[in-house]
């Protein structure tokens, strides 16, 4: 299945070109795979002490998610972000671009007061769908 964002009421400026959509729609009856929350932790055990580490993990996480329902960041329709710093959403802007260029799906971030361990700095959740 292939999604793609709608025509945008109004356009995606500055960092935020190529890796944000307003909406997307999909048009397709087929699977739905909603991804829990994924931080930053590696599957050896490791959370790295800085953000964009932590940041970069999390989506690794996401992939591996997907990849297990024969998925990818393609398959995305829509994330959340959340993030325990403010200071913090440059540093997601840049890790976006790395791993996620081209990819656009529906994107919310909130800034929240705390995760479930004081260490994580960032959680992300995820919605794909495919055929």
């Amino acid at each position: 299945m292939k999604t793609s964002p709608r025509h945008d009421p109004f356009p995606v400026n500055g960092p935020y070109h190529g890796i944000y959509a307003h909406g997307v729609e999909t048009t397709s009856s087929g699977r739905t795979l909603y991804v829990s929350g994924q931080y930053g932790e590696s599957p050896e055990g490791v959370l790295p002490t800085d953000f964009k580490a932590q940041c970069r993990q999390a989506l690794l996480n996401v992939r591996a998610v997907l990849n297990a329902a024969d998925m990818d960041f393609s398959n995305m329709v829509k994330m959340c972000f959340f993030l325990t710093r403010r200071e913090d959403m440059q540093a997601l802007v840049e890790v976006r671009k790395e791993l996620l260029d081209g990819v656009r799906p529906a994107i919310t971030t909130l800034f929240v007061t705390g995760l479930v361990s004081p260490d994580w700095l960032v959680e992300v959740d995820v919605v794909a769908t495919a055929e």
